[in-house]
């Protein structure tokens, strides 16, 4: 069994080595993984009667028509931005996410070859990747539709289906999510208050001018890289899958 001291100082220990490459890949998976915050700002100009969003509807014949055009383009800008989010999150995002995912899960074997952001951006590997995450990523919405608390406790029972498609892009969104479903199995809870474990870090990184959570990713990944060890591990004792499957070498060649 796991402890959270074990896991977080073999990682704090690896970081130590590789700290710079660990914190540019971090930085690529916080942009593309939606962990920043954005949003419309409209400034509105209340100076003068004319300038304020309650004149425009008395400001002669023409004046509602051109609110409801100003509203109408808004709500189309507002539109066509979020489309562009979610293409840009799904086609660019995903790949690079689970590239991220690799480079943690290598690194924390003392391999550290920035190179594996790239890794899902294949022909071979590209489709299959972008339909894993995306049918995760919907069938956790569907949880939290349904009740807050059964989509958190999924979100962590699909926690691992990013470091799955890592080892075996092409593993197959079901077997994904069975297989890390399986593996977190009696560990959610363990995984709940391990991310608790990393409050402190977060408020000292928010007192930071927020730019110190940014210093704080490359913990975390590294941390979550060195449980996705243990429990895949765990999944080869059980035998809930085999090395094959997750396109590991055969022990015989690690030797």
């Amino acid at each position: 069994m796991w402890t959270r001291r074990e896991i977080k100082s073999n990682a704090w220990e690896n970081l130590r080595v590789s700290y710079w490459k660990a914190f540019l890949v971090s930085l690529v998976i916080a942009l593309v993984g939606g962990n920043g915050s954005g949003g419309f700002n409209f400034n509105w100009n209340t100076g003068d009667s004319h300038g304020s969003p309650s004149s425009w509807f008395s400001a002669g014949p023409g004046g509602e028509m051109l609110s409801t055009t100003a509203i109408a383009l808004i709500i189309a800008a507002v539109c066509i931005g979020l489309l562009v989010f979610l293409a840009f999150r799904i086609l660019v995002g995903y790949p690079l996410e689970v590239g991220g995912r690799k480079y943690f899960i290598e690194a924390e074997q003392f391999r550290y070859d920035m190179n594996h952001l790239g890794f899902v951006f294949n022909k071979t590997r590209y489709l299959d990747v972008v339909k894993s995450m995306f049918w995760r990523a919907l069938i956790n919405l569907l949880w939290y539709l349904l009740l807050i608390i059964p989509g958190i406790v999924m979100a962590y029972a699909y926690r691992m289906v990013p470091y799955i498609l890592a080892d075996n892009p092409n593993i197959g969104y079901k077997r994904a999510l069975e297989l890390s479903t399986r593996m977190t199995s009696g560990h959610k809870w363990g995984i709940f208050v391990l991310d608790l474990s990393f409050i402190g870090w977060t408020i000292l990184g928010i007192l930071a001018l927020f730019i110190g959570i940014l210093f704080i990713f490359p913990y975390i990944n590294a941390t979550n890289g060195e449980l996705y060890l243990i429990l895949r591990q765990n999944a080869l004792t059980q035998g809930l899958c085999s090395r094959e499957e997750l396109l590991l070498e055969p022990i015989s060649d690690i030797e």
